[in-house]
């Protein structure tokens, strides 16, 4: 453990180094500021339009977040690393490997955000766009009302004029319609739009029932949705301490066979290929609940 405990001290040594060279600014600051130049420049588009409405949303993680986020991660992998090799050098390349997952975990975390944010914009969207159609009885107004009505946000509500603007110049509905059930996939807004189609091109007579029942199945998916998002945020934290509990049964293997001879099967390089592939499928295994977990937010 002795190299454990140099290795950390070399981790406060190096913050504490870069904190003094960089006297008068922010070492957190410091930090964010290098990372995101690089994410600047290689970052897909669409990322950065979620990201920047994250950060619009006030849920983007301050630079201290993210220096403690890259603190817990160096130790953490430190800890687990030197416990199956008992290895300085193996400790620092998996630092540095748990490092760079961290932009991972926020792009996951990032479009999470983002796709919760759409669904409720959408939910929104098609709950006044029903509410407005039956003051005004005409498709087009209930736009211009829910629009005007300041409720929306971008880009939800830019699209919502460029459907207003196609149906004043097509003269029909149909082009606005393709357009938003294309972009937002959502079954709401596919019935929702089917139904206004119906009643617009069709001549529907009543279509107050059929707008009624349209709310009612709107609030149950809604509400359904929100229970799904509190049933993933248990699995999720119940899944993570599993995962943790996988990378320390190193400990148990050692307590079995004991220190001394679990160091001299080190020595055995098909040992070493054998401990490497358990770190990485774990990690892989941990990677994926946390895809699984950020993706799909209000899929239907």
């Amino acid at each position: 453990m002795i190299e454990t405990i140099f290795l950390i001290i070399a981790i406060i040594l190096l913050f504490i180094f870069i904190y003094r060279i960089n006297t008068g600014d922010n070492v957190y600051k410091f930090v964010i500021n290098r990372v995101t130049t690089v994410y600047d420049k290689y970052a897909p588009y669409s990322f950065k339009i979620v990201r920047e409405k994250v950060k619009e949303l006030g849920q983007e993680f301050t630079p201290r977040q993210y220096a403690i986020q890259i603190a817990i991660f160096s130790v953490g992998s430190a800890v687990v690393s030197y416990l199956y090799f008992y290895s300085l050098i193996w400790c620092i390349v998996y630092i540095l490997v748990a490092i760079m997952i961290i932009p991972y975990l926020s792009y996951l975390r990032c479009k999470r955000l983002y796709s919760e944010f759409i669904f409720e914009q959408i939910q929104v969207y098609t709950t006044n766009t029903i509410m407005e159609f039956a003051t005004t009885q005409s498709f087009v107004k209930s736009l211009e009302g829910v629009y005007e009505s300041g409720v929306l946000e971008d880009p939800v509500k830019s699209d919502v004029k460029t459907m207003i603007d196609m149906a004043y110049r097509n003269g029909t509905i149909n082009e606005s319609i393709d357009f938003m059930s294309e972009k937002y996939d959502f079954y709401i807004v596919k019935n929702m739009h089917q139904l206004f189609y119906q009643i617009t091109n069709e001549g529907a007579r009543d279509a107050s029932e059929s707008l009624e029942n349209m709310s009612l199945d709107i609030d149950m998916l809604v509400e359904g949705v929100y229970r799904d998002r509190l049933d993933r945020a248990t699995f999720h934290k119940k899944f993570l301490q599993f995962g943790i509990v996988l990378y320390l049964m190193i400990m148990l293997v050692q307590f079995l066979l004991g220190t001394e001879t679990y160091i001299e099967m080190l020595n055995n390089w098909y040992v070493q290929i054998l401990l490497h592939l358990i770190i990485i499928i774990n990690t892989y295994f941990i990677l994926a609940g946390e895809k699984f977990y950020n993706e799909n937010v209000g899929a239907e």
